[in-house]
């Protein structure tokens, strides 16, 4: 790049030096004319002593080395001003130009043919100074991304907490081992809270993709059988109930935090979005080495061409789901947890239903 830049600067600068030697040049070229054509002329006449104009034209030929010199220099500082004068105005014009280099509304930079060099460079400056400013907002984004990232991945355990502890409170006549059993959910729940403050300070070094997954062997049924109990509270909020359609047991090598992560949120989707009165269905099976889970929810269908877009970041639906729902990172987080294991998901319009489908390698 280096010397791609100094061949351009010398190319101009071998272009203004040329055009100064060629301006002495044709100045030194009509100079020698005149003075032949002068001499040629006089030839062409007899002279007198006593003439006036052959003292003169005497005096000329006596003086003519004198006046050459003269006439050379007077060319020469004005050639060698014009000369300077147009490395300034390029100057001029290459600093104007380049006070638009962070202006991203701006034209493109267009300078004389005789910096069309600089011009490339210039506008590929231009072009690089944008892209450093998105890069610096993207940055900034993700930074954003990770608190929300945060403040969305609390909103499970702290509900349970919080309703647990409602339960604890509104009922006064509980037996002391259903009260132990809340409590313990409740501290169990108190200290994945924890346990998530202190994952935030490790993530803000990384990226999202760059989390390192700890794959330990699960019974992906119990995980489920818990995650259902955990949401007791919620479900009942609405009246909902919850149907689990699994084996016995199904044994997966996976990141149980992680995945645990996954099914929360789809689950809190499925709550959030239901009908009232109504039953979320969750099928767990294994299908050609792989293992497919599934929610499906009674609720109002999603238009075909945002179903594509659900998983985006902070994309939402319509203002109602808005009210009810997060930040529009909970699907977002979902599909990139799968994908790190190696999976998939989907959303899919059943009749009167939404699904959502979770594919994961069993190993």
């Amino acid at each position: 790049m280096k010397s791609n830049k100094k061949r351009q600067y010398s190319k101009l600068s071998k272009r203004i030096l040329n055009r100064f030697f060629l301006s002495l040049l044709i100045l030194l070229a009509v100079m020698m004319g005149g003075y032949f054509l002068a001499w040629f002329i006089c030839k062409q006449f007899i002279w007198y002593d006593y003439s006036p104009f052959y003292s003169l034209f005497k005096t000329l030929q006596m003086l003519s080395p004198v006046i050459v010199l003269v006439v050379m220099a007077v060319g020469s500082i004005t050639f060698m001003r014009k000369a300077i004068e147009k490395p300034l105005e390029y100057l001029d014009t290459v600093i104007d130009a380049s006070k638009t280099l962070s202006e991203p509304e701006a034209p493109a930079i267009s300078l004389p043919e005789e910096l069309s060099d600089v011009e490339n460079e210039l506008n590929l400056a231009r072009i690089q100074s944008q892209e450093n400013l998105r890069l610096r907002k993207d940055a900034e984004q993700r930074k954003n991304d990770l608190i929300m990232y945060l403040a969305h991945d609390l909103k499970t355990p702290l509900s349970s907490v919080i309703g647990y502890l409602t339960l604890l409170h509104d009922e006064g006549e509980i037996s002391p081992e259903l009260r132990e059993k809340y409590l313990s959910i409740a501290l169990d729940k108190a200290e994945r809270l924890e346990d998530l403050i202190n994952e935030f300070f490790e993530i803000t070094r990384f990226n999202l993709s760059e989390i390192s997954l700890e794959y330990h062997k699960i019974d992906l049924i119990r995980l489920l059988e818990q995650l259902v109990f955990e949401f007791k509270p919620m479900l009942s909020g609405k009246n909902l109930t919850c149907t689990l359609h699994t084996p016995e047991s199904l044994p997966l090598h996976c990141d149980p935090d992680k995945i645990q992560r996954v099914f929360d949120n789809l689950l809190r989707n499925a709550v959030l979005y239901s009908y009232k009165n109504s039953n979320i269905d969750i099928t767990a099976r294994v299908q050609e080495e792989q293992v497919i889970v599934t929610f499906q929810n009674q609720g109002d269908a999603i238009p075909p061409e945002k179903l594509a877009r659900i998983f985006e970041q902070f994309y939402r639906l319509d203002t109602a789901r808005s009210s009810s729902g997060g930040a529009g990172l909970g699907l977002a987080i979902a599909k990139q947890i799968v994908k790190l294991h190696g999976g998939s998901i989907d959303a899919a319009n059943g009749e009167d239903s939404i699904i959502f489908t979770v594919t994961l390698p069993l190993s």
